[in-house]
């Protein structure tokens, strides 16, 4: 939200005081970055959600491809390892879903509401703008008539000017006055609003990754029978790699 106030000619009387009117705009200028930050939250979780759901898709994608491979149909070992690779891909992507899903109802809808709720309060400022340069305009009219000479004329357009700005003086510090009470609310609330969902965001997470260790274990378990580190098999890999290199079909002319 942004405010932006109106220019217009001002009275001599200082009808709001400079220490008030830098408690409102710094109270405002709070809940003006707490708006944008809470748009940036909303989009960033968003869209690490569906990064979370692309990646668990696309390693299921993968390990399909691999259990269609036609290396599957020649070597029953290589069919049982992907078998296993292609089972635990989709139950990571269903707890994957799970974690998601849990996410949406209690980080990023919440979110969404409660941004929601900026475009009221800013109505709210710019009605409180708009009563306070009435306030100023009628102020500047009832001192002109107050420097002019006190004939019956001007009298009466006196009492006029200041009947029409007292309920509009009013208006303007009921407004001010429950803006000054309770932004400063409104901003604090955020604690107690956002806490509860924070939380279950760390538990999705911690029940997500104690799921994949389990997940992850059993297919080491299942596929690494031969116990080889990543060293040893980066170095058998290198070999089966020299031993096709040297095929005269794929030899350098």
């Amino acid at each position: 939200m942004s405010w932006i106030p109106f220019k217009i000619g001002q009275p001599k009387k200082q009808i709001v005081s400079k220490t008030v009117e830098r408690d409102f705009e710094r109270e405002y200028d709070k809940l003006q970055k707490l708006e944008d930050q809470t748009k940036k939250l909303h989009k960033d979780m968003k869209k690490s959600t569906e990064a979370d759901l692309a990646m668990s898709k696309a390693a299921v994608k993968i390990s399909s491809d691999l259990l269609s491979n036609p290396l599957c149909e020649q070597d029953q070992a290589f069919l049982e390892s992907m078998t296993s690779l292609d089972t635990a891909m989709r139950r990571m992507d269903s707890f994957n879903q799970e974690k998601v899903l849990q996410i949406q109802k209690t980080v990023i809808d919440p979110l969404k509401k409660y941004s929601g709720v900026f475009p009221s309060l800013n109505m709210a400022v710019k009605r409180r703008e708009q009563a306070l340069q009435d306030y100023k305009r009628l102020q500047s009219k009832a001192e002109k008539y107050e420097e002019k000479e006190k004939t019956g004329p001007v009298m009466v357009k006196l009492h006029q000017a200041r009947e029409e700005l007292r309920p509009v003086r009013e208006d303007f510090e009921a407004k001010n006055k429950q803006l000054l009470d309770e932004m400063p609310k409104f901003y604090y609330s955020r604690i107690d609003y956002f806490q509860p969902s924070f939380e279950a965001l760390i538990r999705a997470q911690v029940v997500y990754f104690t799921e994949m260790y389990k997940i992850f274990s059993e297919l080491t378990d299942q596929i690494d029978q031969a116990g080889l580190t990543d060293e040893q098999r980066e170095r058998e890999t290198e070999a089966k790699l020299s031993e096709l290199r040297a095929l005269s079909i794929v030899a350098d002319d």
